[in-house]
């Protein structure tokens, strides 16, 4: 284990991750029960599944809210060209009063791509192309015009309107499971996700290797690494998708762990799993903010009633 108070110990923040619901009336509904429960953040994945859109259905969400904010976890790049996503999402955060959360990825589900007929191509070119869309996407965000000469994307004399309400841009968030991705988002990211490492572009046996808490450890050692004077400044985030809220706690860790076919022990520390009564979530999540720094939590849509009681005890504490 590395050492203790690595990070600064900032404020519990809590997401809920959501994808979909058969109509306005059931997405509207999750959106008014997920802000009842306490939570910080509503978020969505970016893919070409039976998901609804993220961009029309995050906007949807804050117009029948008044506190919670919005994000994808995340936006692929290649999805969009940086100034098309940029104007929408400077509207987004305009129209909702500034409750925006900028995720950001280069893209890791090959079958978007194969089915888009968007080429998937090596990881370090689509790393370094959410780069350039990155720098981009600050440009229009900036106040006047701007020229980008890349070599992914280039930009003339632009001014990109409407400006976002949170200046100079709203809270960028990166995730990551590999070294190259990892260290970027310690540069230049307000919001750093730990990520298992994606590099089949799948959830697997080799991407559940680096969901270990020592693969989790050397992770976040990159970031404390890199961060320099920033370190104060970043905030940690999990999203935990192993959720199990109930009182047989040892039962739960032991069929997950059966399941994946992996140790026990892999399941009961690993920062990607909650299982177990509200009491021991809230023990486990405490611990883990002063092991990694996880401050900033996501759960599931479907966990939202479940997980209120975890986010009366510690949000914002």
């Amino acid at each position: 284990m590395t050492s203790s108070r690595q990070f600064p110990i900032k404020p519990f923040r809590f997401g809920v991750q959501a994808s979909s619901q058969p109509d306005r009336k059931s997405w509207i509904d999750l959106a008014k029960r997920t802000e009842a429960a306490g939570f910080d953040v509503l978020t969505m994945p970016d893919h070409f599944t039976d998901q609804l859109a993220p961009v029309p259905a995050l906007m949807s969400v804050a117009d029948a809210t008044t506190k919670l904010r919005v994000g994808a976890l995340v936006w692929d790049n290649d999805y969009k060209h940086p100034v098309v996503l940029a104007k929408e999402l400077a509207t987004m955060d305009l129209l909702s009063d500034g409750r925006l959360e900028l995720g950001i990825g280069a893209g890791w589900m090959i079958s978007d791509y194969e089915q888009s007929g968007i080429p998937y191509e090596r990881a370090g070119l689509r790393i370094d192309r959410m780069i350039e869309g990155i720098d981009v996407m600050k440009g229009c965000f900036a106040q006047g015009a701007f020229s980008y000469a890349g070599k992914h994307y280039t930009i003339t004399n632009y001014d990109g309107l409407p400006k976002p309400l949170q200046a100079p841009c709203p809270p960028i968030l990166i995730g990551g499971g590999g070294k190259r991705v990892l260290t970027y988002a310690a540069q230049v990211a307000d919001i750093i996700g730990i990520n298992a490492t994606m590099s089949a572009g799948a959830v697997g046996p080799e991407a559940i290797s680096t969901m270990t808490a020592e693969a989790v450890d050397g992770k976040v050692d990159i970031i404390r690494e890199t961060a320099g004077d920033r370190f104060n400044h970043v905030e940690m985030n999990i999203r935990a998708f192993l959720v199990n809220i109930t009182d047989d706690a040892a039962g739960a860790i032991s069929r997950l762990a059966a399941g994946m076919g992996v140790e026990e022990s892999m399941v009961a520390e690993t920062p990607f799993a909650l299982m177990g009564p509200p009491s021991k979530l809230i023990e486990d999540l405490i611990a883990r903010r002063e092991r990694w720094g996880f401050s900033y939590v996501i759960v599931g849509g479907e966990d939202v009633e479940k997980f209120a009681p975890v986010v009366a005890a510690l949000s914002g504490k």
